[in-house]
């Protein structure tokens, strides 16, 4: 069944459910997990960026089992995931500029999901919520974000070929995650069209 934008409309109430307010926080901790990287205080930007990931990984379980799903909370939670996502590739690639290529892959699936979903919402289609993929894609990111930051915070280890390897394997991942919404979104746009 296709939603239609008719149904895009939220009350002051769905500002404070539990799964939005985690939306908030992970917004909020985009700005301190910067400064502490670019401090080079990669401790703290590693727990900050693993309380991030928690938070994506538990908002939309809390929203279904709390009954909490809003029309918010599917417009906030994606802005959310790109905009940390973005803000982690731009700090990773200050920190090793030579994984530039890897990173624009990252960056050019979020831009194509959010292009994606831009034009469903145009067609008064409602863009599809995050399937496994995209969250199997989520903690992948970012446990490799994590072990490559603790690494160098706690033991000084510097690894290249770790580092490579893991955003690399990121990047697999997130293009698997890419391929299916894409098949989402094309089924989508082909049931709008048969009615």
């Amino acid at each position: 069944m296709v939603i239609t934008m008719e149904s895009w409309h939220f009350s002051r109430k769905d500002l404070v459910t539990v799964p939005n307010i985690l939306t908030y926080l992970r917004i909020l901790l985009i700005a301190p997990f910067v400064y502490f990287f670019l401090q080079k205080n990669y401790i703290v930007a590693a727990v900050l960026i693993g309380i991030s990931g928690l938070t994506d990984c538990f908002d939309g379980f809390l929203a279904r089992s709390l009954n909490q799903v809003t029309s918010l909370g599917k417009i906030l939670d994606p802005i959310a995931d790109k905009v940390t996502l973005i803000s982690v590739a731009v700090c990773m690639l200050i920190y090793m500029p030579n994984i530039l290529p890897i990173m624009l892959v990252l960056v050019a699936k979020e831009f194509m999901m959010f292009l994606g979903g831009f034009i469903l919402l145009l067609k008064r289609i409602t863009p599809p919520p995050a399937n496994i993929f995209g969250k199997i894609a989520t903690v992948v990111f970012y446990f490799v974000i994590c072990l490559i930051i603790f690494l160098k915070a706690a033991y000084n280890i510097e690894i290249v070929e770790l580092i490579i390897a893991g955003t690399v394997f990121v990047a697999i991942v997130m293009l698997v995650a890419l391929a299916q919404y894409i098949a989402m979104y094309l089924h989508l746009v082909r049931k709008s069209n048969e009615k």
